[in-house]
């Protein structure tokens, strides 16, 4: 049951527009209250000193932490209420992959965290965020099939 979840959260977040026209070589893997989101650095993603912008830091461990929410979250999208970023190194190249963890709920809001790592292992950020549960249910109408 909990694996066609996760299944459904996978295809959802690689149909979403931006990972389809902006961010075309993303990967995802969601499993119970983990996500691994990877991608490939190109120059598309620089700013003016040739490394990666930090959008990008931020939708990577943004999206890690919101999917790894999501996996125990079963009835509804969740939405970042607030996200904490921590830049370590630069990037100009390579493949980068943000680990997610699900760490705890109090009262309405869930706790993730994430860590993105270099191909060779260094963790390049980290962050943290807090995610509240929205009123949309996961249907096919958001991609969730």
């Amino acid at each position: 049951m909990l694996e066609n979840h996760f299944h459904k959260l996978e295809r959802m977040y690689l149909s979403a527009n931006i990972n389809t026209e902006i961010f075309d070589t993303t990967t995802v893997k969601i499993t119970e209250g983990k996500a691994e989101i990877g991608l490939t650095i190109h120059e598309k993603y620089f700013h003016a000193l040739g490394a990666i912008h930090g959008s990008v830091y931020f939708k990577l461990l943004d999206d890690a932490a919101f999917f790894a929410v999501n996996s125990v979250v079963t009835d509804a999208f969740v939405l970042t209420k607030s996200f904490d970023i921590h830049f370590r190194r630069p990037v100009n190249g390579g493949v980068l992959t943000a680990v997610g963890t699900f760490k705890e709920s109090f009262d309405t809001s869930y706790v993730g965290v994430a860590e993105l790592q270099n191909e060779y292992g260094k963790v390049v950020a980290h962050g943290s965020g807090e995610f509240v549960k929205s009123k949309v249910e996961l249907t096919p109408e958001i991609g969730y099939r």
